[in-house]
């Protein structure tokens, strides 16, 4: 019998655990953990009237490697899904390694004290995962994710090498509120305020974060969605892509912000609202940030009527048969067509069904090995036709637009 521990409980974690519960077949027993029992049993409650399944909920203070080490042995699980927060990838992957298990994430790994996120902690855990035999999968949510596997899948069907990629994220949805972030509030403004990086010519470039005059920004027109204007942002898919996509040349991460939620950003981090350090407040210490999450909405409450749709996809120049070739694979999501299935916003949607999808084919042995993985080493082939067959449909056109040189 195959059996997943699902650990977090936010909007991700909600769409993981209503995708895994339409696969009956292949997710026999389906564990909800997070640190509030309670969100657990609200999904487990909505998903025995969805679909007549069972999901076992626990309490589990991810933080804390002894108390997941007694909720792996206590379950006995064949894979955990990682969808809690980055600062907690760690503990997760050491209570996997003690107890033999199999992990997958969907974001990699950052210090709770320093807005910087890569893979190099989480790639120190190779040789420790294949001396178990144990398998660790980076990265399975859309970007980093499918973003990924969309370049695995382009080197090896369409290219015979790539020399640039760039990546573009839009979401050209409505929530109503004058201001929110579509997944943890803490996470998205600690990404989005730091300093921008791409890769060109062997070597990262730094350019102003995009609050920042000299920010790099151009407009964009989506399928769909039409112009917007898209912001150059540092991403961890393209440390991984570096690596593995041979000939790269360039990689970009792009990503569209509208004029009011840049407005409300600023104001915040003028006044001192984005800080992560500890500051003193009536007796207490705080963390800034921490206090305006708490302020916000959350971002799994956003879906009840937030409309339009998002754009996410990879643009490709390179050489077949010594030709020049530019491509475009691209996913468009609806927010509205979610909610009406996993009741989620399409945000968590592009998110929670890729990660259901790598944990499939990890349970069915399509994806396995010793170590840890980026999702780009592995075969693409099947994901490419799980994402068709199970909410997220791709396109594949040639490229006539322009990108910034």
């Amino acid at each position: 019998m195959s059996r997943v521990l699902i650990i977090g409980a936010g909007g991700v974690g909600n769409v993981v655990a209503k995708k895994c519960a339409q696969h009956p077949d292949v997710f026999q027993e389906i564990i909800l953990a997070s640190r509030t029992r309670a969100k657990c049993d609200a999904i487990a409650a909505e998903i025995r009237t969805l679909y007549n399944v069972e999901v076992k909920t626990a309490k589990v203070d991810a933080d804390k490697v002894p108390e997941l080490v007694l909720l792996l042995n206590e379950i006995k699980p064949q894979l955990v899904i990682n969808v809690a927060l980055p600062y907690q990838d760690l503990t997760i992957m050491d209570a996997c390694l003690e107890c033999g298990v199999n992990y997958l994430d969907t974001a990699n790994y950052e210090p709770l004290d320093t807005a910087h996120f890569e893979y190099s902690w989480q790639w120190a855990y190779q040789d420790r995962f294949r001396e178990k035999g144990l398998m660790a999968v980076l990265g399975c949510g859309f970007d980093p994710g499918v973003s990924n596997i969309y370049c695995a899948y382009a080197q090896k069907h369409h290219f015979d090498s790539i020399e640039t990629i760039d990546i573009l994220d839009c979401n050209a949805g409505d929530h109503g509120h004058p201001f929110a972030t579509n997944f943890n509030p803490e996470i998205n403004i600690r990404e989005v305020t730091q300093v921008v990086r791409h890769w060109r010519d062997g070597r990262w470039i730094e350019t102003p974060a995009i609050l920042n005059d000299g920010c790099v920004h151009f407009s964009f027109d989506y399928p769909e969605a039409g112009p917007r204007e898209s912001y150059l942002l540092y991403h961890e898919e393209m440390e991984s892509l570096v690596r593995h996509i041979k000939g790269l040349k360039q990689i970009r991460f792009w990503m569209t912000f509208g004029q009011p939620y840049l407005t409300h950003l600023k104001v915040l981090e003028n006044v001192g609202m984005t800080r992560i350090d500890e500051v003193e407040y009536e007796g207490h210490k705080i963390i800034p940030l921490r206090f305006l999450k708490a302020l916000l909405p959350d971002p799994g409450s956003l879906g009840t009527n937030y409309t339009g749709k998002t754009v996410i996809g990879c643009v490709f120049k390179g050489l077949k048969d010594g030709k020049e070739v530019r491509k475009y694979i691209y996913n468009i999501c609806d927010h509205a067509e979610a909610f009406k299935e996993v009741q989620a916003q399409a945000v968590s949607y592009t998110t929670g069904v890729p990660t259901m999808i790598g944990a499939m084919l990890m349970l069915k042995g399509i994806w396995q090995g010793a170590g840890v993985f980026n999702v780009e080493q592995l075969d693409p082939d099947q994901f490419m036709e799980a994402l068709n067959l199970y909410g997220l449909p791709w396109q594949i056109v040639d490229f006539k637009g322009n990108l910034p040189k």
